[in-house]
């Protein structure tokens, strides 16, 4: 049995906003049977760009957000229901516009679905997540940060994002539930927060209107340094030309920088964890394999 998987995204303002969204899209097509793509008109040359990836296997849909929607960032997940709806294959493969997956990670997320594929317990697949804040060599690792997240789902059953994060998996008369998964057994390469500083401030303040929100700047040095580690690991080597180019090299943390109060919470939950082997960070899934 042939067992399909399809990719899928939404972007718009991928370049202006400082997304590595071509490195995101040549990371995963190895591993689909098609990428579709919902490209929301844009300010940039975005379109252009996927248009020039010129992969068979993608199928671009021009949209237009509502700019008007400033609702817990449902617009997110509009466009990512519109790209996801027009996916065919067995399973569901969502990755946004900055997260890579790496080359070594492919057979192995292959691999998982196999496994599980004829498991209907199984629902959807879980990776986990390097976060990197600041720079490629370090890593965000409070409980702040979701360590884990879906991002393969089976396209047989109902599901649906309330925003562009997560999904809930529904059936009739009952109410939506996180979807029941399995480990993927692969790393998803979180680089939206090692853009240059500028680009960020540029990307939160075009999310904030859509959360109804003014965005607070962020400033890459003012940051507790408890809650990052050195990556040791290897980098997709498709992402290597746009992290020599368009992401913060170097991180400098301020000395002087005060944590705040949610961050002195996360330190303090960290340390539990230490302790006590608990995991605190948000999960949006119920493993069951």
């Amino acid at each position: 049995m042939v067992i399909s998987i399809s990719g899928f995204t939404f972007i718009r303002n991928g370049v202006e906003l400082g997304f590595c969204f071509e490195e995101s899209i040549r990371s995963l097509l190895p591993l689909v049977d098609e990428f579709v793509i919902a490209v929301g008109k844009s300010n940039d040359d975005t379109l252009a760009r996927v248009r020039a990836i010129n992969d068979p296997k993608i199928r671009i849909l021009e949209t237009i957000w509502n700019d008007r929607m400033a609702d817990r960032g449902f617009v997110y997940a509009q466009q990512k229901m519109i790209a996801q709806y027009a996916c065919i294959g067995d399973w569901a493969f969502y990755l946004e516009g900055d997260e890579v997956i790496h080359e070594d990670d492919l057979p192995k997320i292959r691999a998982s679905v196999e496994q599980h594929h004829n498991n209907p317990d199984v629902e959807a697949l879980v990776f986990d997540y390097y976060h990197f804040y600041g720079s490629y060599d370090w890593l965000a690792i409070s409980p702040g940060w979701y360590r884990r997240e879906c991002r393969l789902i089976r396209n047989t059953i109902r599901s649906y994002a309330p925003d562009g994060q997560y999904w809930l998996v529904t059936s009739q008369h009952k109410r939506p539930r996180n979807p029941h998964a399995a480990l993927a057994n692969a790393h998803i390469f979180h680089y939206g927060w090692i853009r240059r500083n500028e680009d960020m401030n540029k990307k939160l303040n075009q999310v904030g209107k859509y959360w109804g929100a003014t965005a607070n700047k962020v400033v890459y040095s003012q940051f507790d340094a408890r809650a990052l580690a050195p990556f040791t690991g290897t980098h997709p080597k498709v992402a290597q030309a746009w992290l020599a180019t368009s992401a913060e090299q170097e991180l400098h943390i301020d000395p002087a920088y005060h944590p705040t109060r949610k961050e002195q919470k996360h330190h303090l939950m960290q340390q539990i964890e230490k302790f006590s082997g608990l995991d605190f960070s948000r999960k949006h899934f119920k493993l069951v394999a």
